[in-house]
């Protein structure tokens, strides 16, 4: 199978368009046509992975991290970007990286988590905002079926755990064809009425192409009356970190005893207890010390997190517990969730899990 056939399908489950503007997502190395016989699965693609790969044959490593985040400026091997690059151009392995478009997943990152922590009634805790559209289209009656078809075949009407979604009012439209034009139905210079649907769905901002590219194709129209609008609405199905509840409150230092022994850790740095029960979780896998106001607002009672600084700690302002379980902690789970990901999607060749250390922190105990 071609790697564009492969990414192609593994961005048919994780849209690599949800990342964050800053990030670096996609295909980092390799060639679009070159038979992949085996892939990888890793949360850094480090040097020691890419040997990995060469060990098992396999020419595609997907990673959680983007080995390459900043321009390269040269490839000479002086750093351990470079030399992963450049170990990895040199025995023909495609490195393809996904990052943010996992964290913004609905059943990604965040879902992992929550998952491990066994939460219920779980929801965004920073949905997207600015990247809803709808559009609305005006059809002759007899072809509105056809136009909702191809609307929805091209990625409009999703909405959460929902497709096929829309809405449809029936009118009367007039329009007069002028010269030069060459009408689906009427006379030049004369006035035409014709029994009409409004159909308006709802998709992503980055579909839009694609969207209107196939209303136009199956429109009988010559000139499609069409509107797009932007909305605000935010995505409650996409965007960075979840919360969601326990069935049973626990006491904030069983809480913690809970999390280090589900998470596998040695430390917790913790904010001040506030001798209130644990109920509500906010979690956001990484650096998310950007979602403590939002988690706090959210009314959780606790939030679990990486790389939070000093001060951030002083946020918690005795209202939530804040939890700084480390960055490669709160996103170990990734890697397995990948894996198993694309075992589904994958059966003619072989999709392995790393087994090398990347984890770039130790912790003296």
């Amino acid at each position: 199978m071609k790697l564009r056939t492969v990414i192609s399908k593994i961005e048919e489950r994780i849209q690599i368009h949800q990342a964050e503007d800053f990030d670096n997502v996609g295909l980092l190395c390799g060639s679009w046509d070159r038979d992949v016989s085996g892939i990888l699965v890793c949360h850094d693609a480090l040097e020691n992975v890419v040997d990995e790969a060469i060990q098992k044959n396999c020419n595609l490593i997907v990673c959680f991290h983007p080995i390459i985040f900043s321009g390269l400026k040269s490839l000479t091997g002086k750093n351990y970007v470079e030399r992963a690059v450049l170990k990895a151009i040199e025995n023909k392995i495609a490195i393809y990286a996904i990052h943010t478009a996992f964290d913004n997943d609905f059943f990604g990152v965040n879902w992992g988590i929550c998952n491990q922590l066994g939460l219920k009634n779980v929801k965004i805790l920073q949905p997207k905002k600015n990247n809803l559209k709808q559009l609305t289209v005006f059809v002759p009656k007899d072809h509105s079926e056809k136009v909702r078809e191809a609307l929805f075949s091209a990625g409009a009407g999703n909405i959460g755990f929902y497709d096929e979604c829309s809405f449809t009012i029936n009118g009367n439209g007039t329009f007069r064809p002028r010269e030069g034009s060459n009408p689906f139905s009427g006379q030049q210079n004369i006035r035409e009425s014709a029994d009409e649907d409004m159909i308006s769905v709802i998709f992503e901002d980055y579909k839009q192409g694609q969207i209107v590219s196939a209303m136009k194709n199956v429109h009988p129209y010559e000139e499609v009356a069409h509107q797009i609008y932007s909305l605000d609405n935010s995505n409650q199905y996409s965007g960075l970190g979840m919360y969601g509840d326990f069935e049973e409150p626990m006491e904030e230092k069983d809480f913690l005893k809970f999390v280090k022994e589900k998470f596998n850790l040695e430390v917790i740095r913790h904010s001040d207890f506030n001798n209130k029960k644990i109920k509500r979780v906010g979690v956001l896998g990484g650096s998310g010390a950007s979602g403590i106001r939002s988690a706090i607002s959210r009314k959780c009672d606790a939030y679990l997190t990486g790389d939070v600084k000093y001060h951030d700690f002083f946020l918690a302002e005795a209202k939530m517990l804040i939890c700084d379980i480390g960055h490669f902690e709160s996103e170990q789970f990734v890697t397995q969730q990948l894996f198993e990901i694309l075992s589904q999607k994958f059966s003619t060749f072989a999709i392995s899990k790393s087994i090398e250390k990347t984890n770039p922190v130790n912790y003296f105990i």
